[in-house]
């Protein structure tokens, strides 16, 4: 049990690490919580909150996985190397794939719901 404790602290570390390292990451984290919030106050459903989910999750994940590949990279390669860059930047490419879908998910969602309070106001 003692080491499950442990697995959790060492995992808790490797996101809080990720936060203050990481400016994206950061940014990400605010994007969450700005979702978050549009979801509450627009009550959308439990579909739609499960998408939500989902692009928060792959977001996050991916911009973890872009950090480890490129302090990885760095670690094994200090130096410049063409092949290391393009690691660097395919590892990028993945967020970049990530965040289009949650943009794309969060204007499908979120679009429509805020049209009809703008109509409704006005």
């Amino acid at each position: 049990m003692k080491k499950l404790f442990r697995s959790f602290g060492y995992a808790f570390k490797g996101l809080a690490y990720a936060t203050k390292s990481q400016l994206n990451f950061r940014i990400h984290l605010v994007a969450t919580v700005l979702a978050v919030i549009l979801g509450y106050v627009l009550h959308i459903s439990i579909t739609q909150w499960q998408w939500i989910a989902l692009c928060i999750t792959l977001v996050l994940v991916t911009e973890i996985f872009n950090t480890m590949v490129e302090t990885l990279v760095d670690l094994v390669s200090p130096g410049y190397n063409e092949k290391a860059g393009h690691i660097k930047d395919m590892s990028a490419g993945a967020v970049v794939i990530a965040a289009l879908f949650a943009l794309i998910t969060g204007i499908i969602i979120f679009l429509p719901k805020l049209l009809l309070l703008v109509n409704h106001a006005a």
